[in-house]
């Protein structure tokens, strides 16, 4: 795996990450989410949905031939598209803003430049895999970074929200080390797809899950933005 990619995904990059459960929070103060086992299933989903969509435009991303301003508009929108909930949007966008800031400072380059012109406040996905393929990653690698972090999100966020085992925990996301180079293989593989034909797999639930969160959040105080 490309070290930038390694960077990427690192829970210390200062993307944002530390402040969005991936619905975690809301499935847990509904009790969706008890115990370890609960969170092996709520990762599970959310690594075939959010996951996989993530995934699939960071390996996108990293083409140089997405450095024209239409050309990140275009991407950018059908990102949106495949995204329905204005929660689960903005929460992406947020953690994108974050990940710009630090991404000029590590790799500038005319490339990110040409997507901030298209949108100012682009997608997660979209800037991570904008910044590997700067830095020379490969697609592969740009997905496995954003598949990998749609679940250590959620898996840190529970540890602080249920008190759960790290170790356990832990082993729960290593469990799914196998689904996250699979999902890696076939986004990098897709990659040369037009964008309005990439997939599209949806979570109707995470969606649900993240618009209560973020009337909740609003509402009372939560550990987490999302």
């Amino acid at each position: 795996m490309d070290v930038t990619a390694l960077v990427l995904a690192d829970s210390r990059f200062p993307g944002g990450g530390h402040v969005h459960s991936g619905g975690l929070e809301e499935a847990a103060a509904r009790g969706l989410v008890r115990t370890v086992e609960d969170l092996a299933g709520f990762l599970t989903g959310r690594l075939a949905t959010a996951g996989a969509l993530a995934a699939t435009f960071a390996a996108v991303a990293t083409s140089d031939a997405l450095s024209t301003v239409d050309r990140w508009l275009e991407l950018d929108g059908e990102y949106d598209a495949r995204t329905p909930s204005p929660a689960q949007r903005a929460a992406s966008r947020a953690q994108g803003r974050a990940t710009v800031r630090a991404g000029r400072a590590g790799w500038p380059s005319p490339i990110l430049e040409a997507l901030l012109a298209a949108t100012p406040e682009p997608h997660h996905p979209i800037v991570l895999g904008a910044l590997a393929g700067i830095a020379g990653a490969e697609p592969q690698d740009a997905a496995l970074a954003a598949a990998y972090l749609a679940v250590s999100g959620p898996a840190s966020a529970a540890v602080r929200l249920l008190g759960l085992d790290p170790f356990a925990v832990n082993a729960t996301v290593v469990a799914l080390s196998p689904r996250i180079q699979e999902i890696a293989v076939t986004a990098a593989k897709n990659r040369t797809m037009a964008p309005g034909d990439l997939p599209a797999p949806g979570g109707p639930g995470l969606d649900l899950l993240a618009e209560a969160q973020h009337r909740h959040h609003r509402a009372e105080v939560r550990l987490f933005a999302s």
